[in-house]
């Protein structure tokens, strides 16, 4: 393995209602991703931090909105480079349920400086970071799961809506 290969695990918020995905836009400030793309809201793990205390803490510094209830979906790697350093990248992807509230970015020159409600119909992997991409495929792919399902009274999640 490359030495100069840096590690970041972070989590991430897959937040979807009213057919809408929750996106910020990633800013200059991302270490990983490349700016102007729309990624998942969320973030690194700090050092000794639980994944879903992450999660929460990155949702309200990017939307402005709190975690409600995380439920662990799948995990990732990607191999970035960004800013001369080769990054790889463990993402925990997790289906979230929010407070009511308004989007709106709270941190002051973090790595996003933007976030909205996409309709899930207008998103394209051409704006989007690798692992909003990956999340967009788990949607569409548990959507398609929920539709040959045997069991009709199975119960569903905000994310399967």
């Amino acid at each position: 393995m490359d030495a100069h290969v840096q590690t970041r695990v972070s989590a991430y918020a897959i937040a979807v209602e009213d057919e809408r995905l929750l996106l910020a836009r990633l800013s200059d400030a991302s270490p990983t991703f490349a700016p102007g793309l729309w990624h998942l809201p969320g973030g690194g793990i700090d050092p000794g931090e639980q994944p879903v205390e992450a999660l929460a803490r990155e949702l309200l510094e990017e939307t402005g909105l709190e975690l409600a209830a995380a439920q662990l979906l799948d995990a990732r790697t990607y191999a970035v480079r960004r800013g001369g350093v080769n990054w790889s990248v463990t993402a925990l992807f997790y289906a979230v349920d929010l407070k009511p509230g308004t989007p709106a970015v709270v941190e002051i020159d973090g790595s996003t400086d933007a976030v909205v409600w996409t309709p899930l119909a207008d998103l394209r992997d051409s704006v989007l970071s690798p692992a909003a991409s990956d999340a967009l495929r788990m949607l569409q792919a548990r959507r398609q799961s929920a539709v040959h399902s045997p069991s009709p009274g199975a119960a569903t999640s905000t994310f399967a809506s």
